[in-house]
């Protein structure tokens, strides 16, 4: 007999089963919507909170709204330069990378690291910025150097411990064990890489 497969969002009712399932962000959406409960916030506000609906407890907004920028620079809008400060309101959506991919060429990618620079940064310029991204990147000449992954971000640790257990494996083979994985039971919602995951290629 195979492993159980996680069911429709639908047919779930209660705490312990809902729990027992990893969900993906658009999944939590549509509990909260037919729970009639905030969806806003980050992926562990609305577990908590769709876990916390399902157990019959009255459930409010986000417990931390968030905070009003100083700034009333319009980073989707306004001139970017190599001048331009960095503000609190900065944003990296489409405009503000495409500025720093045209800058710094093919090879850019807006990943944690870089954005958590920007932001601690504030008053900085976006040319500060650039040079910061190149010292970021150094360090991948460092053969030991491993990029800190959130903690939020279950599927690129996932696929990160599955192939420091097999390096042979393909990336598009470690995606395929994890889309098998992760509708497979995992306690508290969170999937943990097994040897016994190669069953899935």
């Amino acid at each position: 007999m195979g492993d159980p497969i996680r069911p429709p969002f639908e047919e779930v009712t209660s705490r312990d089963e809902f729990e027992r399932w990893y969900w993906p962000v658009h999944l939590l959406g549509r509990f909260c919507d037919r729970l009639s409960i905030s969806k806003t916030g980050r992926k562990a506000d609305l577990r908590a909170r769709v876990a916390a609906a399902l157990d019959g407890h009255k459930v409010g907004g986000p417990p931390t709204p968030k905070p009003t920028s100083k700034s009333k620079f319009n980073w989707s809008k306004d001139p970017l330069t190599k001048n331009t400060l960095i503000t609190d309101n900065i944003s990296f959506g489409p405009r503000v990378r495409g500025f720093f991919s045209k800058a710094i060429g093919p090879s850019f990618v807006c990943h944690k690291d870089f954005m958590d620079w920007v932001r601690a940064n504030e008053g900085r310029t976006l040319r500060d910025a650039i040079n910061a991204w190149h010292t970021l990147e150094a360090r991948k000449e460092d053969p030991t150097f491993r990029r800190d992954i959130a903690s939020c971000n279950n599927y690129l640790e996932y696929l990160r411990n599955i192939r420091d257990a097999h390096p042979t494996l393909t990336i598009d083979e470690a995606k395929a064990c994890w889309n098998e994985k992760k509708i497979r039971p995992a306690k508290n919602g969170f999937v943990i890489y097994e040897k016994s995951d190669l069953r899935f290629l």
